[in-house]
């Protein structure tokens, strides 16, 4: 017997509303309408702001992870708001299962709920791993499927959005398309369309023409890459709205997209049964899942390099090899050795100012994040790297400023 309230088939039946945290506004969007396609009513939460802080510090200890606080934050501002029947709501949350405390998150969350008298209701645990089984949520093959395919339109918009909206003649072109291929995309998801594999190719190459027909100027702009702990790099809750700011500096910046961590994830386990040992049924199982999503990646790529005005990003395939004798592919605790990769991919393809966003007292991202830099910069000489730690204790003032000296430096070396 549970000693939490647990999310039960009839819940699911009955249509409770599945609260889930934000991260990336864009991929985030389109998985409303995939849940509900497979039978669960979500709503992805969009409230910020400095009540989400104050619930956060009122709920967790202030010595736990930033991306902790801010998404129990944000579950406790959306349920105190009065927009909601408490008892026809559900939450649900990633976990992990690793050695990072994001595993820990759910218990937090559930503690949280508890001191705020709101134990009774349900927390969905969304995991690859096995844990918590049972309940009215089950992650099947194609819901899996369908995230993924959401993950890689998201990935296609915000890769070929952030290589055009600095250069754009006229200012909003981009952001009109994003909305308008948001409200496309979410039409056709309802609609159980542009999920098969001939569909996702036929509207990435559509979404690569349209970006490539905005008029752009030709101009040098001063180029960034953001890596960094998942939540704090795409989150404009956690990272303090840092890509608006850098729109402010007049720079192109590149965010490394979710599926190379999807991958990540999924190759880790391949990578224990290589060093450790493990079931043969799981290695071929792994390396199966593995095939299909590097699939969907390559036809990405391929549609990018198509249109040769986009710099497309390196496969993971390839990223991976850049951080051989490096550091070793057994380290994966938080992002793990993809992080470090991730600089290294950044900087071949010409964005060497790089930004590693971290939560405070993150202790994988201090090592192969700040750690890796002096070892990057020998494989890498010029690379340009400041890291910034996000935490409610930390200003945006200092948090700029360390940006602010980082783009003069690039400035100079240019």
């Amino acid at each position: 017997m549970a000693d939490h309230a647990v999310f039960t088939e009839q819940m699911r039946k009955d249509g409770y509303l599945i609260l889930a945290p934000n991260m990336m506004d864009f991929h985030f969007a389109l998985l409303a309408p995939v849940f509900r396609l497979n039978g669960y009513n979500l709503e992805v939460l969009t409230n910020d702001g400095p009540n989400v802080v104050a619930e956060g510090l009122k709920y967790v200890h202030n010595d736990t992870c930033v991306p902790a606080l801010l998404v129990i934050g944000q579950f406790l501002d959306a349920l105190h708001s009065g927009r909601y029947d408490l008892h026809r709501v559900a939450l649900i949350i990633t976990q992990t299962g690793g050695g990072c405390r994001a595993s820990n998150y759910i218990f937090l969350l559930r503690k949280a709920l508890k001191k705020a008298g709101l134990d009774f209701i349900p927390v969905i645990s969304l995991n690859l791993s096995g844990l918590e089984r049972g309940g009215g949520f089950h992650l099947s093959l194609r819901l899996v499927r369908h995230i993924f395919i959401g993950a890689i339109y998201g990935d296609m918009i915000m890769l070929l959005s952030n290589q055009t909206r600095p250069y754009e003649n006229h200012r909003g072109d981009t952001d009109a398309l994003i909305r308008r291929w948001r409200e496309k995309l979410v039409d056709l998801f309802r609609a159980d369309r542009g999920l098969s594999k001939k569909e996702v190719r036929h509207y990435l190459e559509e979404i690569a023409a349209d970006f490539d027909a905005i008029p752009r100027a030709q101009a040098k702009k001063t180029r960034v890459g953001i890596v960094g702990e998942i939540y704090v790099k795409y989150s404009p809750l956690g990272n303090n709205h840092l890509e608006d700011f850098l729109r402010t500096q007049d720079c192109e910046y590149m965010v490394p997209g979710v599926s190379h961590f999807l991958q990540f994830k999924i190759d880790n386990r391949i990578e224990d049964i290589h060093l450790y040992g493990g079931s043969a049924v799981k290695l071929k199982a792994c390396e199966t899942f593995l095939r299909f999503v590097t699939g969907y990646e390559e036809m990405m790529l391929e549609v990018v390099k198509a249109h040769p005005s986009f710099i497309a990003p390196s496969s993971y395939a390839h990223t991976k090899t850049l951080v051989d004798g490096v550091i070793g592919h057994g380290s994966k605790m938080g992002e793990g050795w993809l992080l470090t990769a991730e600089m290294l991919e950044l900087a071949e393809n010409g964005f060497a100012n790089i930004i590693c966003a971290q939560p405070f007292g993150c202790l994988p991202n201090h090592i192969v994040g700040k750690g890796m830099i002096r070892r990057v910069s020998e494989v890498h000489p010029g690379i340009n790297i400041v890291p910034i730690d996000y935490d409610p204790s930390a200003t945006r003032v200092n948090q700029e400023n360390r940006i602010r000296l980082m783009l003069a430096v690039a400035r100079d070396q240019m």
